[in-house]
């Protein structure tokens, strides 16, 4: 998936000369959450940002700092807080330089891009034109789509659903595959062992859920701490016991249970 087609388009901008006051009508007018500035040029000199907006005089939320600490800092530093917190001018609030990446970068780019900058939304561009922008809520929205189309998938025996969760225990290297039996009967997957860290539970039922053919999960692994050997009984059998279920296997009409320690 690429930024072109994950992005949103086209760009609402403002230009360095825009009053702050405008900026902000455009922001709640059109709902986004940055504006990329563009001069007259059409090159991108900066970007308006909700987090720009948060240390204002007007809000008695400007960055305060003892005098003795001001004298350490520089007159550049001083002076560009007083811009960002008492600026009336786009150009004199907004970030800049601009981390941009190509509309042809994928998904995984964008997010390390986000992730190494610590910034919530990036522009799209081409060549030196900006084209689009991506921020996290449409990374979130590509997400939301890649699992709503979602293939539905051929009829899968037992043993082919249990070899493959087997086959991706494997590729999980924190899920502890020795400690785990896994059955699977008419797609319902059944695991019983031990876990040494409850972090583990979570890993062991992504990697289950997401192997196609799955119906069902029951979980019977018990967490035991390492340190002082304290048993848990996992979240499904708590509930039963206190529904005073016996959590105990039953074959059903004496049919064996595909599976077993593997």
């Amino acid at each position: 998936m690429l930024a072109r087609q994950i992005m949103s388009a086209p760009v609402v901008s403002a230009c360095p000369k825009t009053t702050l006051l405008r900026a902000i009508e455009l922001m709640l007018e059109t709902g986004v959450s940055g504006l990329p500035v563009i001069d007259a040029q059409g090159a991108l000199v900066g970007i308006l940002t909700e987090g720009d907006l948060l240390r204002r005089v007007e809000l008695n939320s400007e960055v305060r700092r003892p005098r003795w600490i001001q004298y350490l800092r520089s007159p550049g530093t001083l002076a560009e807080e007083y811009a960002h917190s008492r600026g009336r001018m786009v150009e004199e609030v907004m970030s800049s330089p601009v981390t941009t990446v190509a509309e042809d970068a994928s998904v995984r780019e964008i997010i390390e891009v986000m992730t190494r900058n610590r910034i919530r939304r990036v522009p799209i561009v081409r060549a030196s034109a900006v084209v689009g922008m991506v921020s996290r809520a449409d990374i979130v929205r590509a997400l939301g789509t890649a699992l709503a189309a979602e293939v539905p998938h051929r009829s899968r025996s037992d043993a082919e659903i249990r070899r493959d969760i087997l086959a991706e225990f494997d590729r999980a290297v924190c899920i502890p595959k020795a400690a785990i039996d896994v059955n699977v009967r008419g797609g319902a997957v059944e695991l019983r062992g031990c876990i040494t860290d409850e972090r583990e539970r979570g890993a062991v039922h992504a990697a289950v859920e997401n192997v196609p053919g799955v119906t069902g999960l029951r979980d019977h692994l018990t967490w035991v701490e390492p340190l002082s050997g304290t048993v848990l009984l996992s979240p499904d059998d708590e509930k039963d016991r206190g529904a005073g279920v016996d959590a105990q296997p039953a074959a059903e009409n004496g049919a064996p249970v595909e599976g077993g320690r593997p």
